[in-house]
């Protein structure tokens, strides 16, 4: 009967493996941007309106030419003017803003005529047009760099591209700036950012699995001492890790930045499941048991508690769950369904390949198995000893933790994830210090009264205003606006003076300029700065990467000032993505505290169910809060912020933390089910549970460890305080809890 259930197992297994190979190779990687926002959010919606009146807001490229010897050399301009004739070519481009080819408006007796601000081709104008360009709060820096050696031009292509069209476009962006010498040239944007985190993406997932690979097998030799004790495990939880990535592959879901991490994650955790498995199997084989005798009492005590776990693991990633933002939903559900899977395997190949084998030779090694009883004994004897000490310790730890966790800040940046050194977030840093800024900004003005327009003068007016207080108090530079097009008519219409560069004094200058306004507007070249029949305003423009807790600070001071103004019949209102992206943050503080809440209520549920016992839930949770406080607290001390990467630690954290303090109290339950006293069920589970444990936990955390082998700083602090918070979640799950149970828990089972 058992040969046979054994077989079917194995084909079943072969089966499902092979369908979710086959299903495998659909896998791809991807990192779309926009897939980060927060879903269910007003702002968000009203973002959709806005693209629906202007574009997105980030469909650009910034290309900056530099030449040391500064912009005004003629050999520099000439070629700097060919590249940007080239670029016009380019697949996948709606326009390029070339200030090389720029030129202003001036009156004359036959209309306005056009000049460039630059003639290329005249040397001896340069220093007319390098007064001209300096003194104008439209070109310096925005369009031409601080320090005066570099010149931008930003490139306008179609929204939502493919990374196939994506990869076309910066290939063809390349091949043309190939031809060209310049001192330096740098390019920063969207497309460009998304390329390169994939390719990291797809190199550090190699690194992940390669390291995770040597780390578990390294291990397992050591906890095992045998060829089949490594072979075994790995066959199981290398099948696990497959069969999420074939189901990816079936359902269509890309491989994303948190993605990347699924495979480590199911490597480490699968063989969690696996080493409680085998070190049950193993004692029961060395108690004189055959194998089905083993086996079956294997599944007996050891199943429900790895169950549980398992349980309380995928919780921890269901409760990603509340997370506003859908890569982190998604990340969660994949996740959380892998650890079931893992599970499957563990009670289902694991048994087989076991029943099949010859019975393991290490069952005989006394050596290692006095050496496990005689240090785990001498461990039970000191913590009985320090009863008093560890929870004194304890509460300090916690006090110390509070004080850390106070200290803590919430804040994201746009390219935060790479080290400083990275070419691309060089690139995005002198965008930021020599133009303005590469991330974008985004408001508009709506005009609630249907009499007037945003081109009536009170209107502009109060535009005004809010123009300074931009440039002034919120940081915004490269700012444009229906008011910047009339100031720019104005000047152009008065001798193209840098003092006309204003909004005409009253109606009668703003009559002359409505002459002219309608023609101007209607430019070849002139951007869409207007909807809804001249009601809707777009005030665009570019900031520096500030981050998000200065950013949405920002964003209060700004609605705080217009507020104080109440500009009657207008409205103004922020919007674009790197507003939405501030508020990730804040939706993500308070998803972990659902998404705990969640998981500390399923927790006590489980323990509840066990033990009927209020007093035991408290003794559960109580070691396994702690972990995180110690967590929270040294980010705390250590000045590391929350955000995307470092939130999602918490619910992870927990859910496999826990696992250890289930399998302790699952057989402390099982040895006072026998009528033994709380101090002797304590000892004989901490004898049984604790190499597994002590296993499983280093196994894990060496396993998240490795992930501080990533250049991007998420997955870096992703695998820091995930493998901290477990190696503090044994030391507690060893110390405080063996002391909670044996003082504060008086019911016997």
């Amino acid at each position: 009967m058992y040969s046979r259930a054994a077989r079917i197992a194995l084909i079943a297994v072969v089966l499902v493996t092979g369908l979710f190979v086959y299903q495998a190779r659909n896998l791809r990687f991807n990192y779309v941007f926009e897939n980060f926002f927060p879903t269910g959010d007003t702002d968000l919606e009203y973002y959709d309106r806005f693209r629906e009146w202007f574009e997105n807001d980030n469909d650009y490229l910034l290309i900056a030419l530099t030449n040391e010897e500064g912009v005004f050399e003629q050999d520099f301009l000439t070629k700097a003017s060919r590249l940007g004739q080239e670029l016009d070519s380019l697949p996948h481009l709606i326009r390029a803003i070339d200030p090389l080819r720029m030129e202003r408006a001036l009156k004359t007796p036959g209309g306005l005529m056009r000049v460039p601000i630059l003639h290329i081709d005249a040397p001896d104008r340069y220093e007319g047009d390098s007064l001209r360009v300096y003194q104008d709060e439209r070109l310096a820096g925005t369009w031409f760099s601080e320090d005066g050696r570099s010149v931008l031009i930003m490139l306008r292509h179609e929204p939502q591209l493919s990374k196939e069209e994506s990869d076309i476009l910066l290939a063809s962006l390349e091949a043309v700036t190939d031809r060209y010498t310049f001192d330096n040239l740098r390019v920063s944007g969207k497309i460009k950012a998304q390329k390169i985190y994939i390719s990291k993406m797809i190199n550090e997932l190699l690194i992940f699995l390669s390291a995770s690979i040597v780390l578990v097998v390294v291990f397992l030799a050591v906890a095992y001492r045998q060829l089949w004790g490594v072979i075994v495990p790995l066959i199981v939880v290398m099948l696990s890790t497959l069969w999420i990535l074939g189901l990816m592959g079936w359902i269509g879901k890309s491989l994303d930045i948190l993605m990347i991490l699924l495979p480590t994650i199911m490597f480490v955790v699968g063989m969690s499941d696996v080493v409680h498995v085998l070190t049950k199997y193993l004692e029961e084989l060395r108690n004189g048991l055959t194998k089905v005798e083993a086996l079956w009492l294997t599944f007996k005590e050891v199943g429900l508690a790895t169950f549980l776990t398992s349980l309380t693991t995928a919780i921890g990633f269901f409760t990603l769950l509340t997370a506003s933002i859908l890569p982190v939903r998604e990340f969660g559900v994949y996740t959380g369904i892998g650890v079931f899977m893992a599970f499957i395997l563990a009670f289902t190949l694991l048994p087989a390949i076991l029943f099949f084998m010859k019975t393991p030779k290490t069952v005989t090694d006394e050596k290692n198995r006095t050496w496990w009883r005689n240090t785990l004994g001498s461990i039970f004897i000191y913590i009985m000893e320090k009863k008093t000490g560890i929870i004194v310790l304890s509460g300090v730890l916690i006090v110390l933790s509070l004080v850390g966790i106070s200290r803590i800040e919430i804040n994201s940046y746009l390219i935060e994830d790479l080290p400083q050194d990275d070419p691309l977030k060089a690139d995005f840093t002198f965008f930021d210090e020599q133009f303005a800024g590469g991330r974008p900004f985004e408001m508009t003005m709506t005009v609630t009264d249907s009499s007037r327009s945003v081109y009536d003068l009170e209107v502009l007016q109060a535009m005004d205003e809010v123009h300074a207080y931009l440039k002034d108090n919120y940081g915004a530079g490269a700012v444009v606006s229906p008011l910047t097009i009339v100031k720019s008519l104005h000047q152009s219409l008065n001798g193209g003076v840098r003092a006309a560069y204003r909004l005409p004094a009253n109606e009668k200058e703003m009559k002359e300029v409505n002459r002219y306004l309608s023609r101007y507007l209607n430019r070849a070249d002139m951007p869409q700065m207007t909807a809804n029949d001249q009601h809707i305003a777009r005030i665009t423009g570019r900031l520096p990467d500030i981050g998000s807790a200065i950013g949405l600070k920002r964003a209060e001071e700004l609605r705080a000032f217009l507020d104080e103004r109440n500009y009657q019949g207008i409205e103004f209102r922020l919007t674009g993505t790197s507003l939405l992206i501030d508020k990730n943050n804040y939706y993500l503080a308070s998803n972990i505290l659902q998404g705990l809440g969640i998981a500390f209520g399923v927790i006590a549920l489980i323990v509840g169910l066990l033990f009927k016992s209020l007093r035991m839930i408290i003794i559960t949770l109580v070691p396994n809060i702690i972990p995180l406080l110690l967590v929270a607290g040294i980010m705390g001390y250590a000045g590391i912020d929350l955000k995307l990467s470092t939130s999602i630690v918490f619910s992870i954290a927990f859910g496999i933390a826990v696992d250890d303090t289930i399998h302790f109290i699952s057989k402390f339950r099982i040895e006072l089910k026998k009528g033994r006293s709380n101090l002797y069920a304590l000892k004989r589970t901490f004898f049984s549970t604790g190499k597994a444990i002590i296993v499983t936990s280093v196994i894990l955390a060496g396993g998240f460890m490795t992930l501080v082998l990533s250049e991007f700083g998420g997955t870096f602090y992703t695998g820091l305080l995930v493998g901290l918070t477990l190696i503090f979640a044994v030391l507690i799950d060893l110390t405080l809890l063996p002391v909670l149970l044996l003082l504060f828990f008086k019911r016997r089972i």
